[in-house]
């Protein structure tokens, strides 16, 4: 290991030689400056010291002025103040300056080679301890990220078994096929909209998704009937608010959404079922999926009629606004461009888009 080196600044000759001989005994390697604009010049230069032994009174820049340029550049050097007694005051205020210690002139050896041990030891410990935090920071971020791409994961294995849900609902109801999907879509547009955060997008997302999972356990002959239902099979199918909600609140990252899911048939007015909620009682989430909802229908093929022109859909939701929909999610679908429907039924319908609940969903601008 190189012996550390000191740097002794003094405008006399014979106090730098003894301080740098008794220095030297001590196997330290000393560098001399006869001024306080040579040492600076000395460190300028690109020379290292661990330390700097300065007397205080010298002409043109005192120990003071060196002092507080070297902490500028050199934070880390320690800065030892070598002082004649009627100097203590001034001395004093350098150690609050940032000057590790001070000595009063004259010194025995064995004070010289103890202050320097100290400050050379408080320097080492404050470079260690800046590693530390360095590489401790580096750590947490390291493992900060390990957990965040593990959550993500997670979150999407969730979300692939969401879809395989949504997947198997298409195939038990074919008539809507495709509408899980595309209605999920038509949500995420709005709520992005209407300035949603994306963790709020995400729990909309999953909700519009899986709004009508509780159809699974509805019997296919009320499903799938061709007809019109009876009033009793019309109370069996409603029954798949509740029982959508049911499957849902059981699993802990769903429990904001099964409210949408339970809560996707009510009306802004207070007329829709199961608990005929009305205006803000109606969670946002389904406020907005119910105006997606009614753009789907009208826009796809129906078994009683085709499907209907966006004109004919905005007519309609416009019409039923502060009845069916909350007028502040249909001021924002009626002020959303066009092309933002029909863009995104392409790309569900050409099996391009996928539905990233992650991420609070796709971009449709």
């Amino acid at each position: 290991m190189p012996n550390e080196r000191i740097l002794v600044v003094d405008d006399e000759e014979t106090i730098r030689e003894v301080v740098s001989s008794m220095l030297g005994s001590g196997h330290y390697e000393c560098k001399q400056a006869a001024s306080a604009f040579e040492a600076l010049a000395l460190l300028d230069s690109g020379e290292e010291f661990e330390l700097m032994l300065s007397d205080l009174l010298m002409p043109d820049l005192d120990g003071i002025g060196l002092l507080e340029r070297t902490k500028e550049k050199f934070p880390d050097m320690p800065v030892v103040m070598v002082t004649a007694v009627h100097d203590i005051s001034v001395a004093l205020a350098a150690i609050r300056n940032g000057a590790y210690d001070y000595l009063l002139k004259p010194f025995e050896r064995e004070q010289l080679m103890a202050t320097v041990r100290h400050a050379l030891e408080n320097r080492r410990l404050k470079i260690e301890n800046r590693a530390y935090q360095t590489e401790l920071e580096a750590l947490v971020d390291a493992k900060t990220e390990q957990l965040r791409k593990a959550m993500a994961n997670l979150e999407r294995s969730y979300d692939i078994t969401l879809e395989a849900l949504g997947d198997a609902l298409d195939l038990k109801d074919a008539e809507t096929e495709g509408h899980s999907k595309r209605v999920t879509a038509f949500t995420i547009a709005i709520a992005r909209a209407m300035g949603l955060p994306n963790d709020h997008i995400r729990v909309i997302a999953r909700g519009a998704f899986l709004h009508d999972i509780g159809k699974m356990a509805i019997p296919d002959a009320i499903l799938r009937k061709p007809g019109a239902l009876n009033p009793e099979e019309v109370a069996i199918m409603r029954e798949h608010c509740y029982r959508g909600y049911q499957m849902l609140k059981k699993i802990p990252f769903l429990q904001e959404a099964c409210d949408i899911v339970y809560a996707h048939q009510e009306r802004f007015d207070g007329t829709g079922y199961p608990r005929g909620l009305k205006g803000n009682e109606i969670p946002l989430g389904a406020r907005m999926f119910a105006v997606a909802d009614t753009l789907d229908a009208i826009m796809s093929d129906r078994p009683y009629r085709p499907a209907q022109p966006l004109s004919a859909a905005r007519k309609e939701i416009e019409k039923w606004s502060g009845r069916q929909f909350d007028p502040e999610v249909v001021a924002t679908f009626m002020g959303m461009p066009d092309n933002i429907w029909e863009d995104l039924r392409k790309e569900i319908d050409s099996q391009i888009y996928r539905f990233a609940y992650s991420a609070g969903g796709k971009s449709s601008s």
